[in-house]
């Protein structure tokens, strides 16, 4: 495996900041992203489970206003960012992708160990918000 490029650090990931990045998936590139909600990181495919559309339509916003959810921008559907379910919209019940981290030295990483052996990064994150 190449080396891997942090995705984030720890101490940039605040309460309601979000990074994005990519990384292939046997050749489809997937679009992630990061999020720190009530002091945990999580991450997730930036894809609403309604349709295949970015959450933050390329804006980087992830959060809605108060903070509580993650916002399909097109959809309106609401997330819970521990979890990705769905809690209100057209795809309620139905959960967003999640991406395997691991933290090693304050740096944030895709965990390779537990993701599927076809999924690969591209390295370099792209970064937003």
């Amino acid at each position: 495996m190449p080396k891997q490029s942090p995705l984030a650090t720890v101490e940039e990931m605040t309460e309601g900041r979000s990074v994005k990045f990519n990384f292939k998936r046997g050749r489809k590139k997937i679009e992630g992203f990061v999020a720190c909600y009530q002091g945990q990181v999580v991450a997730f495919e930036n894809e609403c489970r309604h349709l295949p559309v970015s959450l933050d339509y390329g804006l980087g916003r992830f959060f809605t206003r108060d903070g509580r959810y993650f916002i399909c921008q097109t959809h309106s559907a609401l997330y819970d960012p521990r979890s990705g379910l769905c809690v209100e919209g057209p795809c309620a019940g139905q959960k967003l992708k999640p991406i395997p981290l691991k933290i090693k030295d304050g740096l944030i990483f895709l965990d390779y160990n537990r993701m599927p052996s076809s999924t690969k990064s591209t390295g370099i994150p792209s970064r937003t918000g």
